[in-house]
């Protein structure tokens, strides 16, 4: 499925940088009580107590101008005022850009952007990852969902705006950036180096698996995605398609309208797509215009499947009669607007205006959607890199070493052992790994032994065949095909 994107690196960190793509608002989309504003930042009927408030700021604002000890640039203490107005939100999808984010954040929506390739929030003062982009640098590299990032090329992000942080993240196509991480269950920090790439605009991708089982992975919503995805479904169709996968794991969002329509391929008319409920309570449900489908169906999620993506599972698992296979999701239920108009000059505000809700009336927010089937990648799937500055030998102990041992393990070389304790097993198991990779069989784990390890083990992840998310959907599908009451 990667192999039409190369190896793009996309610093997604534009876009993370309001929380990526998230769930946003474009076009004429609105709902009661939360249309735009009327003449410049603040309304007409602002009340005494917000005068006041604004008051409060422009006097702080004079006041630093005129006695702080150095120059002041006016343009940053107004960023930072409006950064830190939106930090007291306490709501990691909402957020402030500036000009060059706002831009980047744009362009990502319509689908191209240059990165690492990670959605990031802000969450308790840290820059975490909402989900890696599939395919991207940053997954490949090993990055999950929830890791928090702490510093990149040794310059810790505590303290730092999310923008300020992603503005670290970000720098010219080609460049390295070593982003150390904390990640729960791991009592060392981790440390990854990736080199920053454009990624390719395309957003879905398609193939015919035997027995006439459909699979269409969708890596985001952008605004090109619906077409895209249209196409490819009239294309497996018309290929004699019978049942169909949807893969969104990974998939950080996108735009709410453009989930909606794809979701009218399969809710037939007058069902449910999803509701959204606005800060007065108030609900406005979308219903289909579509007429369904007749073929089973089948989405793949994961805990990186966030926003957009549970739109898309919660509407066909509750409207549409598909399966879900795979992990939990990552549970984002809520919905934000953008305001760069009324900005003025090319910044951006992101808000949270409401929360969305499943056909059924779920908010799966801080909770996510649970599969039909439970199905767990392989545990070397997510296993930790190897710190490479050290060397490791028969009775020594460490977190590194556990590493080495599960992917050993994964590739078929027996370490007798995957608690960290380096054993006469592991020893022979990575002898014969250094003689089949023709190193020198030492059996001690050095730099090359730990680049050649990783770098077997990223190729068998790549192997479809070790896909048992993907793999299980499609028997999923091929089961109900063959079955007498297939048809819905």
């Amino acid at each position: 499925m990667y192999k039409k994107r190369t190896v793009a690196l996309l610093v997604v960190v534009a876009m993370v940088a309001s929380c990526l793509l998230t769930l946003t608002l474009t076009g004429q989309w609105s709902f009661a009580g939360s249309g735009p504003l009327r003449s410049g930042i603040f309304a007409d009927n602002v009340g005494t107590g917000s005068k006041e408030g604004i008051k409060k700021i422009e006097t702080a604002m004079q006041l630093v101008k005129n006695n702080y000890v150095e120059g002041v640039d006016q343009q940053k203490l107004v960023d930072g005022a409006i950064d830190g107005m939106m930090n007291a939100l306490g709501d990691p999808f909402s957020s402030y850009m500036g000009p060059e984010t706002a831009q980047q954040f744009s362009e990502q929506i319509e689908g191209s952007f240059t990165g690492i390739g990670a959605e990031v929030s802000m969450e308790n003062g840290n820059v975490v990852v909402v989900s890696p982009i599939k395919g991207s640098p940053a997954e490949r590299a090993g990055i999950k969902p929830k890791d928090i990032l702490l510093s990149v090329n040794g310059e810790s992000f505590e303290g730092l705006s999310l923008n300020e942080a992603v503005a670290k993240i970000r720098g010219p196509k080609g460049t390295k950036a070593k982003i150390k991480v904390k990640r729960a269950g791991s009592t060392n920090t981790l440390e990854y180096t990736i080199v920053r790439d454009d990624i390719a605009l395309e957003t879905v991708y398609a193939r015919m698996e035997e027995g006439k089982v459909g699979v269409i992975e969708i890596t985001e919503f952008s605004m090109n995605t619906a077409e895209r995805f249209k196409q490819e479904l009239a294309n497996l169709e018309k290929q004699g398609m019978k049942g169909l996968v949807i893969d969104v794991r990974n998939n950080p969002g996108g735009v709410l309208q453009i989930v909606i329509e794809m979701a009218e391929h399969f809710v037939p008319k007058g069902k449910s797509i999803v509701q959204v409920e606005d800060k007065n309570k108030q609900r406005e449900k979308t219903v289909s215009k579509g007429v369904g489908k007749t073929y089973p169906i089948a989405v793949i999620t994961n805990k990186g499947s966030a926003s957009a993506s549970e739109i898309l599972a919660g509407a066909l698992q509750e409207s549409a009669d598909a399966k879900l296979i795979g992990e939990a999701t990552y549970g984002k239920g809520t919905v934000q607007t953008s305001f760069s108009r009324e900005m003025g000059d090319g910044s951006l505000l992101k808000v949270t205006i409401a929360k969305w809700l499943t056909p059924n009336g779920e908010w799966i927010h801080k909770k996510g959607i649970e599969p039909d089937v439970a199905v767990s990648q392989p545990g070397y799937f997510s296993v930790a890199p190897i710190n490479k500055e050290k060397t490791y030998k028969y009775d020594m102990l460490g977190e590194d070493i556990k590493s080495a041992q599960t992917m050993l393990q994964g590739l078929g070389y027996d370490p007798g052992r995957t608690d960290g304790y380096f054993s006469k097993a592991t020893e022979t198991a990575l002898k014969k790994f250094q003689t089949d990779k023709k190193l020198q069989a030492t059996g001690v784990l050095d730099e090359k032994t730990a680049e050649a390890l990783e770098a077997a083990l990223i190729e068998q992840i790549r192997d479809p065949k070790h896909d048992n998310q993907m793999n299980r959907a499609i028997e999923v599908i091929r089961k109900e095909i063959t079955s007498p009451v297939s048809n819905k």
